[in-house]
Formats: structure tokens, sequence, C-alpha cells
């Protein structure tokens, strides 16, 4: 079977006990009487046991199975629904959006468990990841009636949450959406008409409800996104208990079918083709400039899954390297370029394979350390006691979070790609783990806003609030440790290396700042997603040297023969050659941006079209 589940915890360990200073964390008042840092290594090593024992052998199911439809119902591959269930009791699940359950996770921790979850099984991962951002919704804005009547069964994972914004008609261009609700006669219920696609758990048959949070424009509210709002619309309307009632008007006519992540449903989803669904609104209808709430509140699920998008591509791309790595170890074929009298070696001998080895090996290790900091930031923005140290972690997480989403996701492709290369044929079969991971991944950079959304969110909006200060504070951060570590005994070449390249990348946001000025801006899309990858190599290589500099220490405590010996060279490793590798690519683009081809924008759309 294709699945093999190979996976470390040993990086997420040195993360949370070696670098990140977790004791702010369990300081805060919310977790320090539930967790310490005695905690780490348990949970870990149980969700990467639940991982490989019961989510990895049903993974194949996903993809040989599928989940299908059949006469407007859906069904996913029966091998899911215990391990769904199992996620969800075991604390893993939906519960840690619970603010009344000390034992939710800090999300710090709970980030490395998803990772090691979604590697063993990317298509059965969307359907309680969904349900937690759709119930932290419904825990941030709802009433306590809707809160009272959806949260119980979503938390436990009884019912299960969507996010629906896309129609047929409109897809990134949410202010073009024709999905209505019309008010009834209860205070806060509206009727809900309107077609939705692309929904993710859209429809199945592992719970028995699903709550759609759904945006719609109420009548005569403004138009474009400012005057939508957001409703929490479930299939089976419940009744004054909580418990599923009658049948809502919610109805799925199709699942789209998909190169990759076959077991979970994407559904096209009808509301109210009979005149009989309704919704709860979520906060307060529009007001008299008719501008609704829907599209801030929506936003805050939807960040939270851009990050969740970073990191099933991070978890995709690691479980390609593991694999990668194992199988180079194994596979002999050829001799040493040094030595070609020798005899035939292992694959993971030739330097080519090295290459794409470390190619892998040392984004992984970037896309990780950028996701978890990230959360640990959202630990503190949302529980430390210090007002400056909560609003700079949120200014930082909201430079952070298209980061994450777009390059991750980019980039985690190319290291599943440079996986695949490996494996030589055998990689591009069936029979061997890599090409599932290539088609199940493929979608990341598609998802929750494509990358060029990313992207220009980080040029048009990131670098430019309040005026430049928060982006210039974040870059800084940077710019300070990489001049008080600069004569890092051993380490003197790779902060030099950075250190041009964050220059490079002022330099050329001058550049782009004066297209703009004079009239060019679309030159600041042409570039953006370039941009966004650069800014990106900035951070992360910050990041590994943070690491590089823990992992020199660590190493000149310990002997050659100590278990954690190759693990510490590794993380050195990681970082050089990121910084040697990749970090150059900054000076390459800015080039490319003095230069200012603007071909892609002059050639007439007829060019593109000669057959």
């Amino acid at each position: 079977m294709a699945t093999n589940y190979i996976y470390s915890i040993r990086d997420h360990q040195f993360i949370l006990k070696e670098w990140l200073d977790m004791e702010r964390v369990f300081a805060t008042e919310r977790y320090k009487d539930s967790y310490g840092s005695d905690d780490i290594d348990f949970i870990l090593n149980n969700a990467r046991q639940i991982a490989r024992e019961v989510l990895a052998p049903c993974n194949n199911d996903g993809d040989a199975l599928h989940a299908t439809f059949q006469e407007g119902r859906v069904k996913v591959p029966e091998s899911f629904k215990k391990p769904y269930f199992l996620v969800q009791e075991k604390g893993l699940g939906s519960s840690n959006k619970n603010h009344q359950d000390e034992s939710a996770l800090p999300g710090s921790i709970y980030s490395c468990c998803c990772e090691l979850l979604a590697a063993a099984n990317a298509a059965l991962g969307p359907y309680f990841m969904a349900t937690s951002g759709a119930a932290g919704l419904i825990q941030s804005y709802g009433s306590e009636e809707v809160k009272n009547l959806f949260l119980p069964k979503m938390f436990s994972g009884q019912w299960t949450g969507t996010m629906d914004l896309t129609e047929p008609g409109g897809g990134s261009d949410v202010g073009d959406i024709l999905t209505r609700a019309y008010p009834t006669g209860q205070p806060g219920v509206y009727r809900i008409v309107g077609t939705k696609c692309f929904i993710t758990g859209g429809e199945q048959d592992i719970t028995e409800n699903i709550v759609h949070l759904t945006l719609a424009r109420i009548e005569g509210a403004a138009p474009g996104t400012r005057g939508i709002s957001l409703f929490v619309v479930p299939k089976f309307w419940p009744d004054e208990k909580g418990a599923k009632g009658e049948f809502n008007d919610v109805v799925c006519t199709g699942i789209e079918h998909k190169m990759g992540l076959k077991g979970s449903a994407t559904a096209v989803i009808n509301f109210g083709e009979e005149g009989r669904c309704q919704g709860y609104l979520l906060g307060d209808p529009p007001g008299e400039d008719g501008t609704g709430q829907g599209m801030a509140q929506m936003f805050d699920m939807m960040n939270e899954e851009r990050i969740t998008t970073g990191l099933a591509a991070l978890s995709a791309a690691t479980l390609a390297y593991n694999n990668a790595a194992q199988y180079a170890s194994q596979r002999v074929q050829g001799r040493p370029l040094s030595n070609p009298q020798a005899g035939r070696v292992p694959i993971i001998k030739h330097e080519d394979v090295r290459r794409m080895l470390m190619f892998q090996k040392s984004h992984t290790e970037a896309f990780r350390a950028l996701i978890v900091w990230t959360n640990y930031l959202i630990d503190i923005a949302a529980h430390s006691s210090d007002t400056g140290e909560v609003k700079r972690s949120k200014e930082f997480i909201e430079i952070n979070t298209p980061l994450i989403k777009a390059y991750c996701s980019d980039q985690g492709f190319q290291c599943i790609s440079e996986a695949m290369q490996v494996y030589g044929g055998y990689g591009f079969s069936e029979e061997y783990p890599i090409a599932q991971l290539m088609r199940d991944s493929r979608i990341y950079g598609i998802w929750e806003g494509t990358n060029y959304i990313q992207a220009l969110d980080l040029v048009g909006r990131k670098w430019t609030m309040a005026k430049g200060q928060i982006f210039g504070q974040w870059f800084m951060d940077i710019m300070g440790f990489l001049m008080k570590h600069r004569s890092a005994p051993g380490l003197e070449k790779e902060f030099e290396l950075v250190l041009k390249a964050a220059q490079n990348y002022l330099d050329m946001q001058k550049l782009i700042g004066m297209y703009v000025q004079n009239g060019k801006i679309g030159m600041a899309g042409l570039y953006a997603t370039r941009i966004l990858h650069a800014t990106a190599k900035v951070i992360c290589a910050k990041l590994l040297l943070e690491q590089a500099l823990i992992a020199q220490e660590k190493l000149a405590a310990i002997e050659p023969g100590h278990h954690d010996y190759a693990y510490y060279q590794g993380k050195i490793g990681s970082a050089r050659f990121y910084v040697h590798n990749i970090v150059p690519d900054v000076q390459t683009l800015l080039a490319i941006v003095k230069d200012g081809d603007d071909s892609a924008v002059e050639i007439p759309d007829e060019a593109f079209l000669i057959r």
C-alpha cells in the first residue's frame, strides 16, 4: 500500500522545549494550572501514536474509495468514522477551541499535534479542523442562545462545521455573492436562499448534523463586501434543547471530482430550494449605512484556516521528505563520482540526491519554525497580561499569516516534487506514497484565497498598515537579531549573507514604492508573489539561524557519540544550506525588479490564445 507514515517529533520537541520560551505561555492565567514543559513529550507522543495507529491505516481508503455522492447523499469511507470520533474524544479536535475547557491545549503545542495528524490522513483532517474554526466563530460572535444550541455538539465533534463563501459565479471576489437573507418573524433568524460551492465537508455521513457558517447579504444591505453578513445555517434545525430537529432545506447537489484529497468531500450546497432554510445571524444586522459585520467575522476563521493550510502543506512535505530520505538510504544504485572504481552505493551518497534532501529538510524546518512561532504569538496575544506584548504579537501574526499560507504551500509542493525525483520512476508510481502526497498537496496553494491574494495582501495592506510602522517594526526585529549576532563564531558568513538579503529586500521595497508613485501600480501585482516569497525567505533564514545558535551551544555540551549529536549537526546544516542556496534568490529578485520588465503586462491578450 502507498501509505508509509514515517514521522519524528524531535524537531517539535526542539521548538517547544529548547527554542521558544514556552514558560511565558505556561505562566499565563489560562495555563498556569493546566500545562507545563513536562507535559510536552507525552502530548506529542500521544498525537503521533493516534496518527500512526488510527489515522494512517485508513488513508489509502480515502484515496481509493473516495467520498461518493449518491441520490443527494455523500458517503465517506467507512474507515474514516471511528478515527474522526477518536480524535475528538482524545482532545485533539474541536474541543481545543472551547474557552471553558481547561484541558484545551496551547495553540503552539496543538499546532504540532495537528501537523502529526494531517500527515497521517490529509483528507480526514478537514472534517474536524473546519469544525474548530466554525465553532470558534460562534463562540466569538454568537448570542448566548446560539452558543448554547450549537457549541456543545460542535466542541464534542457530534456536529461538524463548515465555512461557506464561494459561489458558482464568484470565487475570490466575495463581494459579488448572490446568496440572500430575508428577515423572519423571529428576532435574529433569517430565511436563507442561495448556492455555495467548493465547500469542504459540506456534506458527509460521519456526523448527524452539519453547521454551515454562511455569508449572505441581507435585503437592503450595501453592495460589495461591505454589506455582507454571516449566518449559522445548520442542515437540521436544532430544537429548544439543542438536539437535532427538522430538516432545514440545506441540500447537497454534488461533490467535486478532485485530483487529490479524495476522501474529503467538497460539496455544492443549495440553501432554501423550497423556501424553508433558516439561519441565525452572527452579530448585529447592517446599520443605517448598510454595512454588515460578516466579512470581518469570517476573516477570523479564514486567517486561522490560512495558517492551518500552511501547516497541512508542511505535513505533506515532511512526510514526503521522511520517506525520500529513508528510500535514499536503502536504494543501492551507481558508484560515487569521487571513486568510480568503488562498489555500488546507496543513492543517499550521491551529491545531487543530498542536495534534494537538503532542499526538503531545510524548507520543512523553516516552515515549521514559522508556523509554530506564529501559533506561539497567538497564545501570547490571547493570554498574556502584558498589553504591549499582546499588541506586538497581534501585529506580527498579521504579517506572518499570508507568508505561512502562500510560501509554505508553494514551496511545500516543490519539496514534494524533489522527493519524487529522489525516488526516480518509483516516485511516479501510485504504489509509493509520493504520488498521492503530490496530488493531495496541490490544493493548498488555492485554498483560503489563492496565493496571489496572499501576495497582494502583503504588498498592498501589510506593507502599509499604520503608515508602514507595523511592517517596519517586524522587519527591524529581524535586522536587530542579525546585527547582534553577525559575529557568531562559525556562522559569520551566514549572518552576512542574510544581512545582505535584508538590505536587498529594503531596496526592492523602495523600488516598488517608486513604481506605484509613478502610476505603475500594476508592477506591484506583477512582482507580488515573488516579493512574498522573498519576505518569507528573509524571516525563515532568521528563524533558522536562531535555531542554529542554540544547536551550536548544545553540540558544545555533548560528545560526538551522543544520541542528539547528529540532530544538532543537522539543525546547523539546514540553516547553512538555506542561507547559501535559498536566500540569494532575494538578490536575484532585486535585479529583476530593477530591470522592470513588464512584458507579461504589455503582451496583448490575443497572444496568449494563438492556436
